[in-house]
């Protein structure tokens, strides 16, 4: 129902900066909720941050917070990620990902977009 697509991933220097963009389908994303996961090679999918599209409220993971922004725009149906003093411990496939306001998990997910952060 929902569809997600990821863009903006790369290779970037430590220290640099990157956006990521999830388009939604749809004419609208209210109501939903969008998150930003991680995962690097051998280790578990990791939470990054996430919105709450009609808010705007903003929530991160404590390895991200005040360096990462995640927005919104509602024009657009697009959500983004903004990522800035990266360090190698980003370097992940990153994924975008939904849910409803009023549902507890994650029921729909991007393709993932690689991002790689070097020394």
């Amino acid at each position: 129902q929902v569809q997600l697509v990821e863009s903006g991933g790369g290779l970037v220097q430590a220290g640099g900066s990157l956006r990521l963009s999830c388009a939604a389908s749809g004419r609208t994303f209210r109501n939903y909720v969008m998150g930003w996961f991680r995962q690097a090679p051998g280790k578990e999918r990791e939470f990054v941050a996430t919105i709450i599209w009609n808010s705007g409220n903003t929530y991160y993971a404590d390895s991200v917070k005040g360096r990462f922004t995640i927005s919104r725009d509602n024009a657009k149906n697009t959500g983004y990620l903004q990522m800035n003093s990266l360090k190698p411990e980003d370097t992940a496939v990153y994924y975008c990902a939904a849910r409803m306001t009023d549902t507890s998990r994650y029921d729909y997910w991007g393709q993932g977009t690689q991002v790689t952060v070097s020394s």
